[in-house]
């Protein structure tokens, strides 16, 4: 067995986090932590803490709030498009597109990031912008090319609706409508969208007859072996995508929540990271995703530029452009890695095994206004 297959051996950590918040029906000057009934949030064995804002616990009231505003198309301007849009369950809460598409059937320049699993994180978007959940909600409606609205006139619309302003009583203790509380409240139901039941996730801890095949575990040992030019097998895909020996392997954990230029291009039009930090060693920077579930968020990278996954993990097997910021550990980059067909099926085959069809077809997170 390849450098890190010993993971499969490891004994999972249990890990809980609960939530607590006061019930209080009072005046709209407390704060909004007062209100609603807790929700205890459950953490999967071997996840980090979950990274709750201290002004914004779960409630059931909040979460319930939050998943009919993720799909309320009122938060657009023109009223046809909400969250959900482009944040499709069954594609693992990204788009089917290479580029999200607006409300005026504008494509913009970057596909919308897979949503799953964001308790875990503390950043957002493709170049880090945003360092919590609750500016993140915001930040698309006001966005000119996605849902084209201002916050003023989304809260009007919403308070107007005899729908929300009970439900914003209920979850915040006001039916004052804010767009703090519209942010808050869609942070609360994102929060609860964890994926970790995989076939992976059921190897790893152990479970009862739950064992890869041997093309499998092949393609895992690929993944997560060192590739080496002088005549190397690995992909050193498990440098990026997961450090950790854990049930947490390959979902935003250790590098996963950093920014890296992977060599998709040789020259970036879009400079990613740089934006923000203004640095030149952060061009083609991007934050990296998880590579759980996968199989369904295609087309990948942050332009949608590779179609499928044949195409991706021909990519690496490329080994990517040559380019002054490319990261030390694509090592084939300008080289190669020269997988043969059956590695690349491997390869394939253990990717597949961390599509987490429950959370896929889940309808707790599924739209509640059908």
């Amino acid at each position: 067995m390849k450098k890190h297959a010993k993971s499969l051996a490891l004994a999972s950590i249990g890990l809980s986090v609960l939530v607590f918040a006061q019930c209080r029906e009072d005046a709209p000057t407390i704060p909004s932590q007062s209100f609603g009934t807790p929700y205890t949030l459950e953490v999967p064995a071997g996840f980090p803490p979950a990274n709750i804002q201290p002004g914004n616990p779960l409630t059931e009231e909040g979460i319930k709030l939050g998943r009919f505003l993720f799909y309320e198309k009122a938060l657009s301007g023109d009223g046809t498009q909400s969250c959900g849009s482009c944040h499709i369950q069954e594609r693992a809460f990204t788009d089917a597109t290479a580029t999200s598409v607006g409300i005026n059937g504008t494509f913009g320049t970057r596909k919308a990031m897979p949503l799953f699993n964001l308790a875990f994180h503390d950043n957002f978007f493709w170049d880090g912008r945003s360092l919590t959940l609750e500016e993140q909600a915001l930040v698309p409606i006001e966005d000119p090319i996605e849902m084209d609205n201002d916050l003023a006139t989304a809260v009007a619309r919403l308070q107007a609706n005899p729908m929300y302003p009970p439900m914003f009583k209920a979850a915040f203790g006001s039916s004052t409508i804010t767009a703090e509380n519209l942010g808050k409240a869609i942070a609360q139901f994102e929060r609860t969208l964890i994926s970790a039941n995989s076939k992976f996730d059921s190897v790893i801890r152990l479970q009862t007859g739950a064992t890869f095949t041997e093309l499998e575990q092949r393609g895992y040992e690929l993944f997560t072996s060192d590739f080496d030019p002088n005549g190397g097998f690995g992909g050193d895909c498990f440098h990026c995508h997961g450090e950790r020996e854990t049930a947490y392997l390959f979902g935003a954990f250790g590098r996963d929540l950093q920014f890296i230029n992977n060599g998709l291009k040789a020259v970036y039009s879009d400079e990613g990271r740089a934006r923000i930090t203004g640095k030149v060693e952060d061009i083609g920077k991007f934050k990296v995703p998880s590579v759980r579930n996968v199989e369904f968020g295609f087309p990948f990278m942050h332009d949608g530029s590779i179609p499928n996954l044949d195409s991706l993990i021909g990519f690496y097997n490329f080994g990517g452009h040559l380019h002054p910021n490319i990261d030390p550990n694509m090592k084939a980059a300008g080289i190669g890695r020269n997988w043969n067909a059956g590695q690349k099926q491997a390869l394939a085959a253990f990717l597949r095994t961390l599509s987490d069809y429950k959370f896929l077809e889940d309808t707790a997170f599924s739209d509640p206004h059908n």
